[in-house]
């Protein structure tokens, strides 16, 4: 059987309806990503108690997943997809679940080398649109600016909105990703928005003004069944923090939809998306002894804090360390046996990397894996592959690792992103 039809099969079995996918967007926590204590990254499940899979769908044709290093697999012919082992049935591209609950989780497995940008129907989602925002009220919107400034007042995004331009291409992460989730809260885009240094620099602000928070209207009917959510949505930055953030009104050419924040939502390139605030409805200005807010604390021990700073100027940048995992694993025959083909994502970091290893069980040394094409920067993701022929069969468990001492990789080196593959 050939490997289109193999991976068809594939995306059927996950319910991902992809042609409801092909019109070319994120969401996270009531204004960004949410989801229950992660107890030091390791083990965090944040799709326990949400719906399984259920049933089948007529997938539609694929988009041709061409091989990413040439002549890799030129002496091969494509058998079969190779699920991992140990990760429950999920259904993807379908919204689940009310309020803070809801979900919309992306099938990494269909990643394609020759368009890594997520469909916005695809794009996941961390908690749906309030039900308590009344749009037709509060259109047009507006951002209250209060804090230390000389006088508060508002901004029309009205006014916003001529000032917008195209920003780029950005993976998104919900820092509550996890192995439950099949890693599927995790997205790329391309964004329109309003460089938001702009925005703050045209706010007359008191000299003692160093921190701004942005906040995110999160009032919901239902509370989270499973206490995976907290009420309050909003992020302190210093100011120096958001040189390359922006207001984002657009994903994929088109206006943010409900569930990703319409009609404007904070995008802070390169962190996870708790800081990302939707809804954004209200620029605060603080000086430096503005206790963290509540979103903060909540997420502390998903973003590379030591403990749970109790001031904003004490909590590092959520930044997405440099990360890496498998998404899909192919069975390829040759003439002298089977041989495997890893196909995968390298994410986030601060500098690009030709360092990427990977390794296959604890007693294997970590060996370089072919990136195709290379990493040029870190806005987005980066498709890699490996040639991989076990020496028996067996359980596997498929570890990446960036071989540069100089690079941050806390959830790299916890094994956060492990998956496993029965051979």
């Amino acid at each position: 059987m050939d490997r289109r039809l193999f991976l068809r099969r594939l995306l059927a079995a996950s319910s991902a309806l992809y042609l409801g996918c092909g019109e070319g967007g994120p969401g996270d926590h009531g204004g960004a990503d949410a989801g229950p204590d992660a107890e030091g990254l390791a083990g965090f499940d944040d799709a326990q108690g949400f719906d399984d899979a259920q049933g089948f769908a007529d997938a539609g044709p694929l988009p041709d997943a061409g091989l990413g290093c040439p002549g890799l697999f030129d002496d091969a012919s494509f058998e079969a997809v190779v699920p991992f082992t140990g990760e429950r049935d999920l259904q993807f591209h379908t919204l689940v679940n009310p309020g803070w609950d809801g979900r919309l989780y992306t099938d990494l497995a269909l990643l394609d080398a020759d368009d890594l940008i997520t469909p916005t129907a695809c794009f996941y989602v961390r908690t749906r649109f309030p039900d308590r925002l009344d749009l037709a009220a509060r259109l047009p919107w507006r951002i209250t600016v209060d804090g230390l400034v000389t006088a508060p007042t508002s901004l029309a995004l009205d006014d916003l909105l001529p000032l917008a331009r195209p920003m780029g291409t950005h993976v998104m992460e919900c820092s509550g990703n996890s192995r439950g989730a099949h890693f599927g809260l995790m997205s790329a885009a391309s964004f329109t928005g309003v460089p938001l240094r702009d925005v703050l620099d045209a706010v007359p602000r008191r000299p003692e003004a160093t921190f701004v928070e942005l906040t995110g209207f999160d009032d919901h009917s239902v509370p989270s069944a499973n206490n995976h959510s907290t009420p309050g949505a909003s992020w302190i930055f210093r100011l120096d923090q958001l040189d390359r953030a922006f207001l984002a009104t657009g994903m994929n050419g088109e206006p943010l939809p409900l569930d990703h924040g319409f009609p404007v939502r904070l995008l802070v390139p390169g962190w996870y998306g708790c800081t990302c605030i939707k809804w954004l409805e209200r620029l605060t200005f603080h000086d430096d002894a503005v206790p963290a807010s509540s979103q903060m604390i909540e997420f502390a021990s998903r973003t590379h804090q030591d403990g749970t700073p109790a001031l904003a100027r004490d909590f590092r940048p959520a930044a997405m360390h440099q990360a890496a995992l498998p998404v899909r694993v192919e069975r390829w025959r040759t003439a002298s046996g089977p041989v495997f083909r890893v196909v995968g994502v390298l994410w986030g970091g601060s500098r690009p990397t030709d360092a990427l290893t990977i390794r296959f069980g604890a007693d294997e040394p970590f060996v370089p894996v072919a990136t195709c094409p290379p990493m040029v920067g870190n806005e987005t993701w980066t498709l890699f592959e490996h040639r991989w022929a076990p020496a028996a069969p067996g359980d596997y468990v498929i570890r990446c690792a960036i071989d540069d001492p100089g690079v941050p990789t806390q959830r790299l080196d916890a094994g956060y992103y492990d998956r496993t593959l029965t051979v």
